[in-house]
């Protein structure tokens, strides 16, 4: 997908919903007009675009991320269920209809090249270190198991992309300026600076929690 390539693209705006490259989304597709949507889809490269939806402002992001199907499922009463994965980031250009469903002229966004590489590289070993940490001192706090998955992505970018996508909590905006962040280098400076006071704050509770064993955590 070339950097200028510009194409319609079917658009499925979702309510607080971030896609991020790679990442699986499971639908069900219920509304009329986006089992229209789904049927044309199929049809052609089982390929739309998913965009946040903020329903307090009524008005939809203005990057996206394309989101292809590799499996679904209809019932008899016409409802499908359908498991997607996150590709290419886009920018909606035009809206060109928006019924049956809305469509939207895009073009697909990537990040800047990176000069310093080692200085990426360096970034990366700490922002997983960082995540390691968290992991670790939620297991202490909360008496559970948590675990990496074994396979985090190595690569900046897709590790970059993995954590927007796994941040805990109600995050739509911070995920969405992740996504539209365009250089890989700032979108892990960021989650970094996140997971490290995320790292300070539990450190500090489990310090506590060791300090005072009879405090219960909320």
């Amino acid at each position: 997908m070339g950097e200028l390539s510009v194409r319609e693209l079917p658009i499925f705006p979702l309510p607080e919903v971030v896609l991020f490259p790679q990442e699986v989304l499971p639908l069900h597709i219920f509304e009329s007009r986006y089992r229209i949507m789904l049927k044309s889809v199929l049809e052609t490269d089982s390929m739309f675009g998913v965009i946040k939806w903020d329903p307090k402002t009524k008005s939809m992001a203005n990057v996206g991320c394309c989101a292809q199907i590799i499996k679904h499922q209809t019932a008899e009463d016409g409802r499908s269920n359908i498991i997607t994965i996150g590709q290419q980031r886009f920018q909606v250009l035009e809206i060109i209809r928006s019924t049956p469903f809305c469509s939207a002229m895009v073009s697909w966004v990537s990040d800047d090249n990176i000069d310093d590489i080692q200085k990426l590289d360096s970034l990366k070993d700490s922002v997983k270190e960082a995540l390691s940490d968290v992991i670790n001192l939620t297991s202490k706090l909360t008496n559970t198991q948590k675990n990496l998955p074994d396979k985090l992505p190595d690569n900046p970018l897709d590790l970059s992309f993995w954590i927007g996508a796994h941040l805990g909590g109600p995050v739509a905006e911070e995920q969405q300026r992740l996504l539209e962040e365009r250089n890989t280098f700032s979108r892990l400076q960021r989650e970094y600076e996140m997971l490290d006071n995320t790292r300070k704050q539990l450190a500090a509770r489990t310090a506590l929690k060791e300090s005072f064993p009879d405090i219960k955590e909320n």
